[in-house]
């Protein structure tokens, strides 16, 4: 039992509710001097809505934190060397819904033949962000030019400058460019098919899985490889049995800003237990016949319970399934500094690598 007494020996807040990245002592000490320019080494200040905000209201709050993570991901990407060993080019493809998705194709120029094509969707929440920002360009590229080839998805956000489209609209576009890649994988020259993502591109690449199961499609992905996902939906009233909820919250991402976003994208409530939009609550018979799967968490991230519980789940399903700890690092911190943590940024990037061509 836990007690007052004994209760200083848990990680995190579980242990101390002030603690904060700043004092935490299993954060990389280089991953705190990163964010403190930006004052998220500590707790930010309350957001103006949570879980109990109307929908209106957090997706007028999702605009202004785009606002505010873009210009933070502008500064960190900023002065890095350019990528001079892969090709970019842009294309428009009409999605399920008749509605036109912008992918971006990345292709490394010292590689000839078939090789592994990832499909990646970007992080924010599936509500803000864009696929052109450039710390997501940043990351395909780096992917590219370790050797695959990258088609990234500028997929309908249910807020901000892409919204508002709550789900399913995302998971469409996300689907219409995995079933695009797998139809084109010849003039591609693709030799597989893999889904990718982190945060809320975790969700997307996890659902874009079900949904192919579900649909009967899913012969069209080699495999899955989710980064933090974003994946329960709970952040409004955290389960005992998700305790990094609590254990993290406000280390770089809060409940109440990831209920916000949870209540953007399906604004009345429909779907909290659909797999499709919380893949979380996906059942045995939804993961049966899935291809293999890596889950990549962060250890100080509030959702890293959320994704091995669902890393469990696809084992007890009987799915072929790694599960990835990333230490010392908060939510995304594995893929969001290249210059302060580049040994763990390129080890992710490897990681992705490896798994893609094993997959082969």
């Amino acid at each position: 039992m836990i007690t007052k007494e004994n209760n200083s020996s848990l990680p995190g807040r579980l242990g101390d509710p002030n603690s904060s990245l700043r004092v935490d002592e299993r954060a990389d000490p280089r991953l705190v001097n990163a964010l403190a320019p930006f004052g998220l080494d500590i707790h930010p200040a309350k957001a103006s809505v949570d879980g109990n905000s109307s929908a209106t209201d957090c997706i007028n709050w999702a605009s202004e934190a785009e606002l505010n993570y873009a210009s933070v991901f502008k500064t960190i990407f900023t002065d890095l060397t350019p990528i001079s060993s892969v090709e970019s080019s842009e294309e428009i493809i009409i999605g399920m819904d008749g509605n036109e998705i912008k992918i971006y194709i990345h292709r490394p120029t010292n590689v000839k033949g078939k090789i592994p094509c990832l499909v990646h969707m970007h992080g924010g929440g599936m509500v803000i962000l864009k696929a052109a920002d450039p710390n997501y360009e940043r990351w395909r590229q780096e992917i590219a030019a370790r050797g695959l080839l990258v088609i990234g998805v500028e997929f309908r956000n249910a807020g901000g400058a892409l919204g508002c489209h709550p789900f399913p609209a995302g998971l469409n576009d996300c689907a219409s460019a995995t079933r695009w890649a797998f139809k084109n994988r010849d003039k591609l020259r693709a030799s597989s098919i893999v889904v990718s993502g982190e945060s809320g591109g975790g969700n997307l690449c996890l659902a874009t899985a079900l949904k192919a199961n579900r649909e009967n499609w899913i012969n069209e992905i080699s495999g899955v490889y989710a980064q933090c996902p974003y994946i329960s939906g709970l952040y409004a009233d955290p389960p005992l049995n998700l305790p990094s909820l609590k254990e993290n919250d406000d280390y770089f991402i809060s409940n109440a800003t990831s209920a916000a976003l949870a209540k953007a994208y399906d604004p009345l409530g429909e779907n909290s237990m659909n797999p499709l939009a919380w893949p979380y609550h996906a059942v045995k018979e939804d993961m049966v016949g899935l291809p293999p799967h890596v889950i990549s968490v962060n250890e100080l991230d509030p959702l890293r319970d959320e994704g091995l519980n669902y890393f469990r789940k696809l084992l007890s399903s009987g799915v072929q399934a790694h599960g990835r700890t990333v230490h010392g690092t908060c939510h995304a911190g594995d893929c969001l500094f290249p210059k302060e943590l580049p040994d763990i940024y390129s080890t992710t990037i490897n990681d992705i690598y490896g798994f893609c061509k094993f997959l082969k």
